[in-house]
């Protein structure tokens, strides 16, 4: 069975809405023939590399309220993702633009390690909060999860893997994603949303069942 998910690597509901789907993954019967694609979807193609200060600095400057008032409305995403499983640091986030990342995860997926890339580009800028949209950074999380310097060096270096990802994100459009996480279960179900696990279960069965109807044979 064949699990898409659009997501981008600066979204917090994404990183939620992955551990609630391994979580189901791991109650479901049939877990070993699922195969996990990761898509790619921008939530700010347009903003800069390497943003200047935090995420609680801008957003205080976005909503003209105060660092403290910022960092209170931070502090309740990070207290959702410790359900989940996860130790947020939402306030000293610095993000950047995840093109390139994306760029790179497709070069992952097709050398076997696009699920340690997307958990390793997740990891450093929510948790370790580094800055994702710095090719120094991207370079050295690609290599330490087993690509090759050289063909990361490649990629960083021209705009290999651009029309992939623009393809994937028109894709995300045309099935009716207009936000991420966005699970698509065999081209047959679409869940939007961090989901709680007891939903991709649900979800996981259903599309199972729908691939593998039960034969009855008679007399």
């Amino acid at each position: 069975m064949q699990v898409e998910i659009w997501s981008d690597v600066v979204c917090p509901w994404c990183y939620i809405g992955k551990r609630r789907f391994e979580a189901a993954l791991d109650r479901f019967e049939h877990a070993d023939e699922v195969e996990v694609t990761w898509r790619s979807f921008e939530l700010q193609p347009d903003g800069p590399a390497v943003p200047e200060g935090t995420m609680v600095d801008r957003m205080a400057a976005r909503f003209g309220t105060t660092r403290d008032a910022a960092a209170a409305r931070l502090a309740e995403m990070d207290r959702t993702a410790a359900d989940a499983g996860l130790t947020f640091r939402l306030a000293d986030t610095r993000g950047g633009n995840t093109f390139t990342a994306h760029r790179l995860l497709h070069l992952a997926r097709r050398s076997g390690h696009g699920g340690a890339l997307k958990e390793a580009f997740l990891q450093a800028n929510f948790v370790d909060t580094e800055a994702i949209g710095d090719p120094d950074v991207l370079r050295r999380i690609a290599v330490s999860v087993g690509l090759e310097p050289a063909d990361v060096d490649e990629v960083l270096a021209g705009d290999r893997y651009a029309e992939d990802v623009r393809a994937e994100e028109a894709e995300a459009g045309r099935l009716g994603a207009n936000g991420v996480p966005f699970f698509v279960f065999d081209r047959a179900l679409a869940v939007p949303g961090a989901q709680g696990s007891d939903v991709f279960l649900q979800v996981l069965e259903e599309a199972w069942a729908r691939s593998h109807p039960e034969v009855t044979v008679g007399e």
